[in-house]
């Protein structure tokens, strides 16, 4: 099958440190290549991939000072796909940037799907689900979908990674460990409270964007500085997170938003890790309670169960990312759902050829 992937200019694929939805493109992007199938990515041209690289723009726009208007590229990027289409390149078109595409591509006949990454719930989302609800779209968790039920949900696909990307490493588990961006709705000043709580330490391998750098300065460095069980680490890259995580007693994620996915909970379990997470969005789908770890309601719930987190077996947690989580079994969704679709779209291909 001729598939195109299409992914956002903002990072690289995969990117340097920080990006949940380029890191799930490439991994993505790998299984079907080493599948067999003919994949080209779009992509910046800084993006390393086993398909073939279509780079409208030479660098990640998020290390690009010089660009100041991401959507203008965006739109570039989508008038390739579509000339590419008209020359009849591609069997299968599969979009990574919400809603941009939607327009454009329902007037011609190349199948195609958009996986949405991100949240839904916003009031500006239901007018574009109700004038595109019948755009085929894969959510990634059932949770996500809850606000927009109008939309044209084909089905859910879980992400996942290698399976040796991430591995559990010998290690004796002394901290508590929160892993991946300091934001508000991240929760690392509940993490905090909860590992003062418990006087257990805490390693926060995390990155600080410009847009939350208030309340980091605010409210997360001086309780990182007036706490001795607190170590504040920085941005960490895949080939350290085996360690960092194994080294865990689990991994913390007391999020205060309707989390869509959440990498970092299977990212953690793939080094047999278990996770403590709020009960928000996507989290009671990924963690399997008592198995993988403990879903739980405020900071006391969580303090009241790390006692509990030697008790599960680390073996069974990486056994469970084994079957649930990898990126062969998402490519694999991934190939059933363009079939599917490519399937159903026959006839409306018949039709628009056939006016042309």
């Amino acid at each position: 099958m001729r598939i195109a992937q299409v992914a956002p200019l903002t990072e690289a694929v995969p990117p340097k440190l920080y990006g949940g939805t380029e890191r799930v493109v490439h991994w993505l992007t790998e299984e079907l290549v080493a599948l067999g199938h003919d994949v080209t990515l779009f992509a910046s041209g800084d993006s390393q991939t086993s398909a073939k690289l279509d780079a409208l723009w030479p660098r990640a726009l998020r290390l690009d000072g010089s660009v100041r208007d991401p959507n203008a590229l965006h739109m570039v990027m989508l008038e390739r796909v579509r000339q590419k289409c008209d020359d009849e390149e591609f069997d299968f078109l599969h979009f990574h940037l919400d809603y941009y595409p939607w327009s454009l591509f329902y007037r011609q006949p190349t199948p195609f799907l958009t996986t949405l990454h991100g949240r839904l719930d916003l009031p500006e989302h239901q007018p574009v689900f109700n004038t595109f609800s019948k755009v085929p779209v894969i959510s990634i968790s059932n949770a996500q979908r809850r606000p927009v039920p109008q939309a044209n949900w084909v089905r859910t696909i879980h992400h996942g990674l290698p399976e040796n990307l991430l591995t559990p490493k010998p290690a004796k588990q002394e901290y508590l460990a929160v892993l991946g961006r300091i934001a508000p709705e991240k929760g690392v000043d509940r993490a905090i409270k909860i590992a003062t709580h418990c006087g257990i330490p805490l390693k926060i391998a995390a990155k600080v964007d410009r847009a939350d750098q208030d309340y980091y300065d605010e409210l997360i460095r001086p309780m990182i500085e007036n706490n001795p069980l607190v170590e504040f680490i920085g941005e960490i890259s895949d080939h350290e997170k085996s360690d960092f995580l194994s080294g865990a007693l689990g991994l913390l994620l007391p999020i205060d938003w309707p989390e869509p996915f959440g990498l970092v909970m299977i990212e953690a379990m793939a080094c047999g890790t278990p996770v403590i997470a709020f009960n928000r969005g996507s989290v009671p789908e990924i963690i399997d309670e008592g198995l993988t770890g403990f879903v739980v309601e405020d900071v006391l719930s969580a303090a009241g169960v790390v006692g509990r987190l030697q008790q599960l077996d680390r073996s069974v947690i990486r056994k469970q990312f084994e079957t649930r989580f990898t990126a062969r079994r998402m490519a694999l969704d991934y190939l059933a759902a363009y079939r599917s679709l490519g399937e159903e779209q026959a006839p409306r291909i018949k039709l628009v050829s056939s006016a042309e």
